[in-house]
């Protein structure tokens, strides 16, 4: 039972229900939406922001999820990793292979790139104070600076909902088959 009641679409807001829907079109994230309509703005703010990353398209798909995921198993996050493990496995990883995240030594199903992902997800949710140069130069092998921009803000925002998540124990959708991080 998650620690703030969800909100019924009676009780939203006209502005927090449009943001619920346009939400609901990015994913099944209908608990946590409704937790966070509690607060307007965040349920806005964040339903439009993650809109517009998807609708422009600037990081591939797979590159997105293997850092979600890494970020997510990092941190515990059953709520996150369970939402993303099944996009990461459409992204072309194996369930076995996600599992293994973020242990990427002799990994047979990821790459150069998907290495440098996870290992960068990895730097930033750790120790991102103490992160080397080299960490983030690393990564214009694969991506441009607007990229490492957009993937540094997704990693950060994915350990903000880890953590909103587990504080607020947000429940997992019924739709969405649990998966421990």
């Amino acid at each position: 039972m998650s620690r703030i009641p969800p909100l019924t679409d009676e009780q939203m807001t006209p502005s927090a229900r449009a943001a619920h829907t346009e939400l609901g079109a990015y994913g099944p994230f209908d608990n946590w939406a409704r937790v966070a309509a509690h607060c307007p703005p965040v349920l806005e703010h964040v339903s439009g922001m993650l809109t517009n990353l998807r609708a422009q398209a600037t990081l591939p798909r797979r590159a997105l999820e293997l850092a979600m995921v890494t970020v997510s198993k990092l941190n515990a996050c059953d709520y996150c990793v369970s939402h993303h493990t099944p996009l990461l496995t459409v992204a072309g990883l194996s369930a076995e292979g996600a599992a293994r995240l973020p242990d990427v030594d002799d990994h047979p199903e990821l790459d150069g790139c998907d290495k440098a992902v996870v290992r960068y997800a990895e730097a930033v949710t750790i120790r991102s104070g103490r992160m080397r140069d080299a960490e983030v130069s690393d990564l214009r092998e694969w991506f441009s600076d607007a990229q490492i921009v957009e993937l540094t803000w997704r990693i950060a925002l994915c350990g903000a909902f880890n953590r909103f998540n587990d504080a607020l124990q947000i429940q997992i959708e019924p739709e969405v088959d649990p998966v421990s991080a």
